[in-house]
């Protein structure tokens, strides 16, 4: 009975090992794209959101390890075969709920009750769910093409089986080669670290990519931005008339993912997400105009009691036709300093950073700063968008990895806290003793406009720091900086010792500095990690 027991457990925890993997858990910390499911939506509907089971659903994924592994002993042929007439009666009102992938016909009415995103799954209810991974295709792993396994009972006529889907993402513009790729598609890429801090302003081929979806391929001429009051008024603006009709600024600003040195807080503990290293994060001067100007162009007060968030809407959507969306508090929306941008270290933003359109919040984390917006909305509310209520908010330490994730028990990230990483040398690099000193160079940044008053190294594990050379936008003050600082600095080798951690910390305008875990910070999505940087070095004889 106890051997019977261990086994029963032992498959419980390979089974919960391989949800972690598909929800952006991965165990392996590296550049293998496999394990980087972080996108929003499930392996099975592909417009499923991602969330993390409970503990009752775990073991009912317990239970699924047990069919799945009776079913791996059949042989499919003697599954039986369905027409996909009879899948049809089990859609979204059937008692048990059924869809088909490629030839296999699945009953997923257990997962959709134990996951957050199970009203999406319903529309692929009674049908093939083929389309959407066309779509989501990082889904299509070893690891989650397994777990489905276990939700399979039957064969699908061939006569019935659809046809491939194209490639959704065969549209997307060419990338940089040297960017380090994290997830193909969606494409997300973080900027080479040996080339970040070359520049003060990142060069456009360069900066780190962030896209949920497929990107939108639109023409600027055709392009409309619309903006919504409170009564439902609306303006809308071409490309050509906003640059005509409002004045243009310039403001150097940092994006950066709310997910960057995500990698760094799963090696503490695992968190679930896509695996950013260190440089999910760029600098860029934006040129645009004040979202202030166009929001008093349409009659809105910007001092309206009554408006309390302003929301935006991207051109890219998923398969329901919705899009990206995000908001910001009007008391942000209403500041000098965030724009509606057409330009990119003076040129047109480029493709995959938000062409024609993107709204630049200096200060705020990069999912508040929507791409290829296309509509301007002000509200009572925050955004309803997945992005805005279910997604990008730190839960506490104290919610593990299988709790229910009460999402308005925490609010939605806005500005980012103080950041600093170190880009060169690379972890591990080898260093010979004779040189005496390492060079190394990195980057800090605080949001909410706190400019970096000092950055702090360490060789010594923290006992003693010395200061660095910062490089700083001359334009803007410690009150107002919004583009990065970027350090450099000698350190010497520690006399005596084989390997040694090169250690960096920030301190803003407001005294804010880093934690030396993240202990005290860690949380199930790995998001806001700003634990002191450490890389490893090794010393030759």
């Amino acid at each position: 009975m106890l051997g019977q027991r261990a086994a029963t457990f032992g498959r419980f925890f390979r089974q919960k090992r391989n949800f972690n993997k598909l929800a952006g858990a991965g165990t392996d910390y590296g550049h293998d794209e496999r394990n980087y499911s972080y996108y929003k939506y499930a392996y099975i509907g592909g417009a499923a959101t991602v969330g993390l089971l409970g503990y009752k659903s775990l073991f009912r994924t317990a239970k699924l390890d047990h069919a799945h592994e009776d079913k791996s002993v059949k042989k499919l042929e003697n599954l039986p075969m369905y027409k996909q007439e009879e899948v049809k009666k089990h859609g979204k009102d059937a008692d048990r709920i059924w869809v088909t992938y490629k030839d296999g016909v699945y009953d997923v009415t257990d997962f959709i009750s134990m996951h957050p995103g199970g009203d999406k799954i319903l529309l692929a209810a009674g049908a093939a769910v083929d389309p959407f991974w066309a779509l989501y295709s990082q889904h299509k792993t070893a690891e989650v093409l397994e777990i489905l396994e276990g939700y399979r009972i039957g064969r699908l006529d061939v006569k019935d089986v659809p046809k491939a889907e194209p490639d959704a993402f065969s549209n997307d513009p060419e990338r940089h080669p040297a960017l380090l790729v994290r997830n193909a598609k969606p494409f997300n890429a973080e900027s080479p670290p040996s080339l970040l801090t070359d520049h003060f302003y990142t060069p456009n081929e360069l900066f780190f990519v962030r896209n949920h979806l497929p990107v939108p391929d639109i023409k600027t001429e055709d392009h409309r931005l619309t903006v919504e009051t409170l009564n439902g008024k609306t303006i809308d603006l071409s490309v050509d008339e906003l640059k005509k009709k409002y004045k243009s600024y310039t403001i150097g600003s940092v994006i950066q993912c709310a997910g960057n040195r995500r990698a760094d807080m799963n090696q503490y503990k695992k968190v679930q997400g896509l695996m950013w290293e260190g440089t999910a994060i760029s600098n860029a001067e934006w040129t645009g105009v004040r979202l202030r100007d166009i929001l008093a162009d349409a009659g809105i007060d910007v001092f309206d009691e009554k408006i309390k968030h302003v929301h935006f809407e991207g051109s890219d959507l998923d398969p329901t036709g919705t899009p990206y969306g995000a908001s910001i508090p009007m008391e942000k929306a209403r500041g000098n300093e965030v724009l509606v941008a057409y330009h990119m270290n003076g040129v047109d933003i480029p493709r995959d950073h938000g062409a024609p359109l993107r709204v630049i919040v200096p200060g705020n984390v990069g999912a508040r700063q929507v791409k290829w917006l296309r509509r301007i909305i002000v509200s009572e509310k925050e955004s309803d968008s997945h992005w805005q209520q279910k997604d990008y908010r730190a839960f506490s330490p104290a919610v593990n990895m299988g709790d229910e994730l009460k999402w308005d028990t925490v609010p939605s990230i806005q500005e980012y806290p103080v950041q600093c990483a170190i880009c060169t040398p690379a972890p591990n690099t080898k260093v010979d003793r004779d040189d005496g000193t390492v060079d190394i160079s990195g980057y800090a940044w605080s949001g909410g406009g706190r400019g970096i008053i000092r950055i702090e190294i360490s060789v010594d594990g923290g006992e003693t720091w010395s200061s660095c050379e910062m490089e700083q936008e001359e334009k803007q003050d410690v009150e107002h900086m919004y583009a990065w600082t970027l350090f450099k600095a000698e350190v010497k080798i520690p006399p005596g010792v084989k390997e040694f951690n090169i250690i960096a910390k920030a301190v803003d305008r407001s005294y804010n500095t880093q934690p030396e875990t993240a202990s005290g910070i860690w949380n199930v999505r790995g998001l806001i990690h700003n634990a002191w940087h450490r890389v490893p070095i090794i010393v030759k004889d």
